[in-house]
């Protein structure tokens, strides 16, 4: 099984920015914990912070691999064209948030893309990742 994850902006600060919200982990140290506990998956990595990098990445890998795990930070609440590149990925994709979307700022309670996506994770921190991976393999 191969699972590509795709972060969205300002999620490359994650360990330093707003420790309160995101904890004090980057990204880069989190993965090789998701790899280690699921071996039979190959999960692959990528985040940018421009929207149109993280649909030529969707474009890219969501025809031959078998989901994909979108934070999409901030334009989760703004991008039609996510929507629309999800729509037409063959693979799943499963819309995550590291807090919970919907117990902060109220532009942050609308998401444009989760009516695309096959299901929403959000709240449960970094493990919101690996709820994410075992909706995928299950």
């Amino acid at each position: 099984m191969k699972i590509q994850i795709v972060n969205g902006p300002n999620l490359n600060l994650l360990g330093t920015r707003e420790p309160g919200i995101y904890g004090t982990s980057s990204f880069d140290q989190y993965l090789p914990q998701l790899q280690t506990r699921y071996p039979e998956v190959e999960i692959s990595y990528y985040q940018s912070n421009i929207e149109g990098e993280l649909i030529n990445k969707m474009q890219e890998v969501g025809f031959i691999c078998d989901g994909i795990v979108l934070n999409a930070g901030a334009y989760t609440h703004t991008s039609i064209a996510l929507q629309d590149c999800i729509r037409s990925l063959k693979c799943p994709v499963i819309e995550v948030h590291i807090s919970n979307i919907h117990t902060r700022e109220e532009f942050r309670h609308k998401s444009l893309i989760s009516c695309a996506c096959k299901g929403v994770i959000c709240g449960f921190g970094l493990d919101s990742y690996r709820l994410a991976i075992e909706a995928l393999m299950a």
